[in-house]
């Protein structure tokens, strides 16, 4: 038999959740199979799938040892340089700019490193997460940005600031979310509105009308910080949170952000990188505000957390925009 006690960062969830991220190496039919034949208890007490763990719950699984080695897998620890700049830290959340290029979570072509891989080495050097004690649970980001965006994303470092994350973000008008970009044209400053929906294979969207089966709402606001010669600095807020729902969003009303390879102008782009080396988008990710906070988070209450430019953004803007 073995014996764990929850903690904070295990308990607010179900217990078949989290019997899942533990023995992550077992079928999921195995966990509630041991549901039902009582291999698994709470303080003694047989449990359904659906109890929610509390902090001190003494859980006890009907499993041999070797079993339990065999189902539980720790987080492996990768030897990684640390890419990112902290821009906010507690011991609740950790607040960071991502530079372009670097992916938030894995993919087929990249499984180690992440900027979620960064983070854990990082909180593990810290001394602030140890896989072996904290097993079911990994800190993680609870919003991603596309691998050539740069700019802030939120971690959560405990699973009730992650939960409260989750939650704020899911509400939609708890966080702001602001971006800086440089468009094609003269784009005036816009409250935009419009539907979009995801390509078969998922890495492109394309704009569609309202009554297409499975459009998704997105809403964009535009504010028009400086033209020039041809372009437009802007701030850019959104409202809704769809995949690249800004670059889609601008190059469907005629202003293509500069150095996007999938939505972009492909001769301007061209020209952008012969002029100013730029390899990818000009877009980052710039402020995040906590309009609204919840649960554990409400000290964070409208308090704004900046991530500048990188150097190279902020060289080509200089350029564009001399007057800023």
């Amino acid at each position: 038999m073995k014996k764990l006690i929850i903690d904070e960062n295990h308990a607010n969830q179900r217990i078949d959740k989290y019997l899942k991220k533990l023995l992550c190496q077992a079928p999921s039919q195995l966990i509630y199979k041991m549901l039902r034949k009582k291999d698994v208890k709470v303080n003694g007490v047989k449990v359904k799938e659906n109890y929610i763990l509390q902090n001190h719950d003494v859980v006890e699984l009907f499993l041999y040892e070797d079993k339990f080695q065999e189902y539980t897998r720790a987080q492996t620890i990768f030897d990684l340089k640390i890419e990112f700049q902290v821009i906010y830290e507690d011991d609740k959340i950790l607040v960071v700019g991502k530079p372009a290029g670097l992916l938030v979570h894995e993919d087929i072509n990249e499984d180690m490193n992440t900027l979620s891989n960064q983070v854990i080495t990082y909180l593990y050097q810290k001394g602030e997460y140890d896989p072996q004690i904290s097993l079911g649970f990994t800190p993680g980001p609870v919003h991603r940005l596309d691998r050539n965006t740069s700019g802030i994303v939120i971690f959560g470092k405990t699973m009730r600031a992650l939960q409260d994350l989750n939650e704020m973000m899911k509400k939609r008008h708890c966080i702001e979310k602001t971006y800086l970009t440089i468009c094609k044209g003269h784009m005036s400053s816009a409250d935009l509105v419009g539907y979009m929906k995801k390509d078969g294979d998922q890495s492109l969207v394309k704009v569609v009308t309202q009554n297409t089966p499975g459009a998704l709402m997105m809403h964009t606001l535009v504010e028009n910080i400086e033209y020039h010669q041809g372009f437009s600095l802007l701030k850019v807020q959104l409202v809704t949170g769809r995949t690249h729902q800004i670059r889609v969003h601008l190059a469907s009303v005629g202003h293509p952000i500069i150095g996007d390879s999938k939505y972009g102008d492909f001769e301007l782009n061209r020209e952008m990188k012969k002029k100013y080396h730029l390899q990818h988008q000009f877009l980052h990710a710039y402020t995040i505000k906590f309009v609204k906070p919840i649960g554990c988070l409400k000290y964070l209450q409208n308090q704004v957390m900046i991530c500048p430019l990188p150097q190279n953004l902020q060289d080509i803007k200089r350029s564009m925009f001399c007057k800023l």
